[in-house]
């Protein structure tokens, strides 16, 4: 016989009338017109009843769900379906929970903003909500757990992590490395491109990635990625624009820099990286593309294209057996998109 007010494990059902109406007037998930998705939560448990009744309240307040039965799963199914909270059993039969939570939090392709959620049959001593906190959880809860409470926690989490990401997708700067992302360089290359065709000055544009055994430049090492864009600081002057132009690809806008000096920039940046090798490492060569204009107030195209161009150029670099360094003349035109 199941407690009363429960099902299985996992939720109370003892609410009444007014509390399911708080529960459907503040959650604020399902009211808002839907204009989102519904908030998608993993459950990785391989307790049935606990998730079955967990289910069963997650979808009438509309939040969608997934099931993840061990640890290994779960990691799988996270980086598929990129989940906007993530419910753990801390008793996965592979995996520990605190560990998985832990294994989250170290994952750069893991959000932060994510919440991830334990959960525990029976009470929790205070040691074990210390180490679920310490592994990145934000909250650790005893089944069965007060359905309202869990809806309304799980409505304010999810709200901040969209606010999150939309802080992000809005931001001029990538979070992995401190550098332009893509909407911040091209921001900087409307205002260098504006500067320099007043004074009708050089503008150029040096797009590089790394190549190494064992990849192709298409998918870096998060610890690569670093090096390289450390590299472009050190290398850079104070007066050139660096971002990210993806997980792979970089590139420095420099002003006041014709198509020699793009050259010049391109081979202090593969010189430098020869050198940065520490004994022992795996050595990476670097590949470049650029695009440069001499007087760039009689350019063909605006200082966003000549990012595109730039980046043009690396590909077909990239794709040659011989070319290193790559100009955007260099490119057949069949190749141009």
């Amino acid at each position: 016989m199941q407690p009363t007010g429960c099902t299985g494990q996992g939720i109370r059902t003892d609410m009444t009338d007014k509390e399911k109406n708080n529960v459907h007037r503040t959650s604020g998930i399902a009211d808002q017109g839907r204009e989102l998705s519904p908030p998608l939560v993993l459950l990785a448990s391989d307790q049935e009843w606990s998730t079955r009744s967990l289910e069963s309240v997650l979808g009438p307040h509309g939040f969608a769900s997934v099931r993840a039965y061990t640890g290994r799963q779960a990691l799988e199914l996270i980086r598929r379906t990129h989940p906007d909270v993530v419910i753990i059993d801390s008793g996965m039969p592979d995996i520990p929970g605190v560990d998985l939570c832990l294994q989250l939090r170290n994952d750069s392709e893991f959000p932060s903003s994510t919440p991830v959620i334990m959960t525990t049959a029976g009470p929790a001593s205070r040691a074990q909500r210390l180490d679920a906190y310490r592994a990145g959880a934000w909250e650790y809860l005893s089944l069965p757990v007060d359905s309202e409470a869990l809806i309304l926690k799980l409505s304010a989490f999810v709200r901040a992590k969209r606010e999150i990401d939309r802080s992000r997708e809005e931001s001029l700067l990538d979070d992995a490395t401190g550098l332009y992302n893509v909407r911040g360089l091209a921001r900087r290359a409307r205002e260098l491109g504006a500067e320099a065709s007043r004074r009708h000055a050089p503008l150029a544009c040096v797009a590089i990635t790394a190549s190494s055994a064992g990849t192709d430049g298409q998918d870096l090492d998060p610890r690569l990625a670093e090096e390289i864009s450390e590299l472009c600081r050190r290398t850079a002057r104070s007066s050139d624009s660096i971002g990210r132009l993806g997980r792979s690809d970089f590139a420095i806008l420099a002003p006041a820099t014709d198509s020699a000096g793009a050259v010049r920039l391109a081979e202090r940046l593969q010189e430098r990286a020869a050198l940065a090798a520490p004994e022992g490492s795996d050595h990476f060569d670097i590949v470049a593309g650029y695009c440069a204009y001499q007087d760039f107030s009689k350019s063909p195209v605006d200082a966003v294209e000549l990012l595109l161009r730039a980046a043009t150029a690396l590909r077909h670099a990239r794709a040659s057996d011989e070319a290193r360094i790559s100009g955007y003349h260099d490119v057949p035109a069949h190749a141009v998109q």
